[in-house]
C-alpha cells in the first residue's frame, strides 16, 4: 500500500512538473506594445522590438500575458508573437564561442539586450545561437535569458 502511494505521489509530481514547463515566444513584428490589460484600450506600458523573447503566462481571446527578461508582466496581442525561438543577452557582454567550452576561441561578442536566435541545446550549461548577421556559436546559459 505504501509503495503504491509513493508511486502515485511520484507520478503526480512528475506530471505537475511537465504541466508547468515554460513556454517562450518571440516578438515577430517590428514593434509591439506592452499593455496593462488584454485590450486595445489597455494602458500602453512600453514598446518591445522584434526578436525579443517573452515567457508566455496566459492566453485569452487574441491576447497573451507575458513576462520579459526584466520580470515585467504585461499583455500583448497574440498576433504579434511568432514561433521563432530567441534568447536575449543578460550579461554585460556575452562571449559566443566556437565550441561549448570556456577554452574555445571566441567567434563574436554580443552586448546586453542583443537578441540571438536559439539553434539547439549543446553540452550542459551551453546553448548554440545565431546572430542576425549569420554568425553562430555557443554561449553559456548564464549569459542569456529565454530558456
Amino acid at each position: 500500500m505504501l509503495r503504491r502511494s509513493l508511486l502515485a505521489l511520484t507520478l503526480g509530481v512528475a506530471l505537475a512538473g511537465e504541466a508547468q514547463a515554460l513556454e517562450y515566444r518571440s516578438v515577430a513584428v517590428p514593434l509591439t506594445i506592452f499593455r496593462d490589460a488584454p485590450s486595445a484600450q489597455g494602458k500602453k506600458l512600453y514598446i518591445v522590438r522584434e526578436g525579443m523573447p517573452l515567457e508566455v503566462l496566459v492566453q485569452v481571446e487574441g491576447w497573451t500575458k507575458v513576462r520579459d527578461a526584466e520580470g515585467t508582466i504585461a499583455w500583448v496581442e497574440r498576433s504579434s508573437l511568432g514561433t521563432k525561438r530567441t534568447l536575449v543577452v543578460t550579461a554585460a557582454t556575452a562571449e559566443i564561442r566556437q565550441n561549448p567550452s570556456p577554452e574555445a576561441p571566441v567567434v563574436f561578442q554580443a552586448e546586453k539586450w542583443v537578441a540571438l536566435e536559439w539553434v539547439e541545446p549543446a553540452a550542459p550549461g551551453w546553448v548554440r545561437v545565431r546572430h542576425k548577421d549569420g554568425q553562430s556559436g555557443y554561449v553559456r546559459v548564464t549569459q542569456v535569458w529565454g530558456l
